[in-house]
């Protein structure tokens, strides 16, 4: 009897619900700062589910708000739970939960887009690139107008290997809108593909989880929630350096509905963009027919390093869009 309750799972105490926490500290969702409360404890398990076990693990939550996906990690056993929330009226409700769980919770009061998380967690938490993952992940119900460009800079730390992917290849698993979780996931020739789907799935394994409908929410959002996991690749598809392979893939896409070689060309100067494009397709071996929608990862990662005589165009330089990330 003694060995199994040594193994059983933390617990946290009783606790008021999330609801109660809501009006005890007069908190309202800011929609410009696109906050949703998640009440439903079974959903915020369901999410805690997908990042895989946490027994004994460490986590950082990107924006707990009031604490609901914070309480689901917690009882999924994690023994080193770091919260980033940058909205000071979170933190007496975090606090709370710190009480409840002496020695599990950190509380760090910063935004999570300039938080150095390579110094969250102690280095004995790292792992070889090569290795399997470290016992460390990220989780968050992230608001939707951070996601995106959130996604984008831990997806330039997987490639650089820095912030959370100083430890390894760390997993995430983050709520999106569902619109940018079928971007992200989004398989070749999907309507959904794009940008996103190119940058991910380059680096990460990526998995759509399941939806949350928008209801499940406070304040219920026009939008139902997809959660999406990843798992940084041990070898990246395209070894290029993150910032050219992001140029290349923006170009390409920002004229999805026509064919890739458009989006090629705008990588260089007027002057010789004909001629330059078409070398780029055919070193690369790339159907220069293909729309942006039809190319694989492994194509794009065929695409070469621009030389001097053929130096992409300059940042900032004019541009014309019609497509989406």
């Amino acid at each position: 009897m003694a060995a199994s309750r040594k193994v059983a799972s933390f617990r946290l105490p009783p606790l008021p619900t999330i609801g109660e926490i809501i009006r005890l500290y007069n908190l309202r969702a800011e929609k410009q700062l696109s906050q949703n409360f998640l009440l439903d404890l079974r959903l915020t398990d369901k999410i805690v589910r997908q990042a895989g076990n946490l027994k004994d693990a460490h986590v950082c939550e990107v924006g707990p708000g009031p604490g609901g996906l914070t309480r689901s990690i917690l009882n999924a056993g994690a023994a080193d739970l770091l919260v980033v929330e940058k909205d000071t009226r979170f933190i007496p409700s975090l606090q709370l939960l710190s009480e409840a769980a002496p020695g599990k919770v950190r509380i760090v009061h910063g935004d999570i887009l300039t938080y150095r998380m390579d110094r969250g967690f102690p280095s004995n938490v790292a792992r070889k690139w090569e290795d399997e993952p470290p016992n460390l992940h990220v989780i968050g119900n992230l608001p939707f107008s951070v996601s995106t460009p959130l996604i984008i800079k831990w997806l330039e730390n997987m490639s650089n290997r820095d912030g959370p992917f100083h430890f390894g290849r760390t997993r995430l698993t983050l709520t999106f809108q569902k619109e940018v979780a079928e971007r992200l996931t989004a398989s070749t020739g999907s309507r959904q593909r794009s940008r996103l789907s190119m940058m991910a799935q380059y680096l990460c394994t990526v998995k759509s989880c399941f939806t949350i409908p928008g209801r499940a929410f406070v304040p219920k959002p026009q939008v139902d929630v997809g959660v999406v996991h990843f798992t940084p690749l041990a070898e990246p598809q395209i070894q290029q350096p993150f910032k050219l392979v992001e140029k290349v893939v923006r170009n390409v896409f920002q004229f999805r509905r026509k064919r890739c070689y458009r989006g090629i060309e705008m990588l260089f100067p007027e002057a010789r963009r004909l001629e330059l494009a078409e070398l780029m397709l055919r070193t690369a071996d790339v159907d220069p027919t293909l729309r942006p929608t039809q190319l694989t990862v492994p194509t794009s990662g065929r695409w070469p390093t621009p030389t001097a005589g053929c130096a992409p165009r300059t940042p900032g330089s004019p541009r014309t869009s019609s497509g989406t990330s």
